[in-house]
């Protein structure tokens, strides 16, 4: 007699088409972001202030539902919240980037950071890289060449956009590694709020000290509602229903809509367009990306301390 066990085998991941539905949902929704940062006129740090503070209560409302009993971890807490200042980071310096160049370039060169914890590991375990994995790293680096290059013959605003994005990816590297590492102890849930009310503080004060404005204009609170919307509640809360249900192989391919989608908007609503040298550019950190989002994660060893 056959197992017909309700629970997902760990080998072969049971999913139906509203997880691939939440799965595509949820990576468009946080590809319209730097859409929505153009449209407000806070200030792009101030709307990543907005983006972080206005879903706490949601984030607080489903960890409380989501919590398991026992005390915290608080040492885990800890370590969520120093994550939560490279998130803040990562984000101050996206949306800067955000205004400085094409939207397709700020989404790719702001995921790079899984070719960055991808190296990382590679260096934690210290052995050489596979031909895979070298490939990939050495087509992030021609892409991004390409990429940085063009903008740098549009003009230098978008080259300086490019390099805050770049920064972005590195602080989001950064923010995932101890995050990633407490999310089973502590829940998803209680990880996206502790780092909302870490970041979102730090943000204001980056704000303020740039001399932003805070509360948005004459565009109203629609932008900034739709941008802490779609992209922490929404986005991350449909990335979290779909992803366990999912090959790594599966999730890099889906992550590669963010740049597709965010290139269209940015050609519809601002006439970016994209010449082939540009496509060349994009497919070679997007196959990157791939390789590195489908890379089987190892276990780095770790110190006696």
């Amino acid at each position: 007699m056959s197992e017909t066990s309700g629970s997902p085998d760990n080998n072969g991941f049971q999913t139906n088409a509203w997880h691939f539905a939440a799965l595509i949902a949820g990576n468009v929704a946080l590809a319209l972001g730097p859409w929505l940062v153009r449209l407000s006129d806070t200030g792009p740090i101030s709307a990543a202030f907005w983006r972080l503070l206005l879903p706490i209560p949601v984030f607080a409302f489903l960890a409380w539902r989501a919590r398991t009993p026992g005390p915290i971890d608080r040492k885990l807490a800890l370590l969520v919240m120093m994550a939560g200042l490279f998130f803040a980071a990562d984000l101050a310096s996206w949306h800067v980037g955000i205004e400085r160049t094409r939207l397709g370039n700020a989404v790719l060169f702001g995921n790079s950071g899984s070719v960055i914890l991808m190296v990382w590991g590679l260096i934690a375990l210290r052995r050489a890289p596979s031909w895979r994995e070298a490939g990939g790293v050495m087509a992030a680096f021609v892409g991004a060449a390409i990429l940085l290059g063009r903008s740098l013959e549009i003009s230098a605003e978008n080259f300086v956009g490019d390099l805050f994005c770049l920064f972005a990816g590195v602080c989001y590297a950064f923010y995932l590694l101890p995050s990633q590492r407490a999310r089973t102890a502590l829940g998803q849930w209680s990880v996206l709020l502790l780092v909302c009310i870490a970041a979102s503080p730090l943000l204001l004060a980056l704000a303020i000290s740039a001399g932003e404005p805070i509360w948005p204009g004459g565009a109203g609170w629609t932008p900034v509602f739709l941008l802490a919307l779609s992209s922490q509640v929404v986005g991350q809360g449909l990335l979290v229903y779909s992803l366990k249900n999912f090959s790594p192989f599966i999730i890099g391919m889906a992550l590669l809509t963010q740049p597709a989608v965010a290139a269209s908007v940015g050609w519809l609503a601002f006439g970016e367009l994209l010449v082939p040298l540009d496509i060349v550019g994009m497919g070679l950190i997007a196959a990157a990306l791939l390789l590195a989002k489908s890379t089987p994660r190892q276990r780095a060893p770790t110190a006696s301390s």
